[in-house]
């Protein structure tokens, strides 16, 4: 009996730790987009060309920002913010491809802003191979960046792919409504 008093004991301890623990296991890392590019974004979420066009500003914002930093050499720490500007670039990247799926679904007339995202799309590979090609980057400050890197060239090739099958399906879709 002492051990099942123990296990009891022992589950009751972990029960009553949990919510002090929660907030750990809820903190995640903080938002990419500033309150005024939310802003912009609640605003414009009836407007689908909007909308779009405004993460492709976002997405591009945030490329621009880390060539910057890394073509500056008073950085320190290079590897480190390589790495994290590479995962608000995916954040962003991300809710894109996102919101395009639920405009998609919707039925939308995305054709317009899906041509500004696939020009968008080729921009951010050359950039991202620019990165990946870098001479001037040491291999221990690669191997901080490398697997976000990674990450972010894999899922931009992607979706440039399904995004111009996108646009060809809503393109089809369109006549289809128009002849109705």
């Amino acid at each position: 009996m002492p051990g099942k008093r123990w296990r009891n004991a022992l589950g009751l301890a972990l029960l009553l730790a949990l919510p002090l623990c929660s907030p750990l296991l809820a903190q995640r890392r903080r938002d990419p987009l500033n309150p005024l590019e939310i802003d912009q974004l609640r605003d414009a979420m009836l407007d689908p060309d909007l909308r779009l066009k405004l993460y492709v500003q976002f997405s591009r914002d945030r490329m621009t920002k880390l060539e910057q930093m890394r073509s500056d050499p008073k950085t320190t720490e290079r590897g480190r913010q390589t790495h994290d500007m590479l995962e608000d670039f995916l954040a962003v990247y991300d809710e894109l491809n996102d919101n395009i799926d639920m405009y998609v679904g919707r039925k939308d007339d995305i054709r317009k802003p899906l041509k500004i995202v696939i020009e968008a799309d080729t921009e951010f590979q050359a950039k991202l191979r620019a990165i990946k090609n870098s001479a001037n980057t040491s291999a221990a400050e690669a191997s901080q960046y490398e697997f976000m890197l990674t990450d972010a060239l894999d899922t931009v090739d992607s979706s440039a792919d399904d995004h111009r099958k996108t646009v060809t399906e809503v393109e089809e879709y369109m006549r289809r409504k128009k002849k109705k």
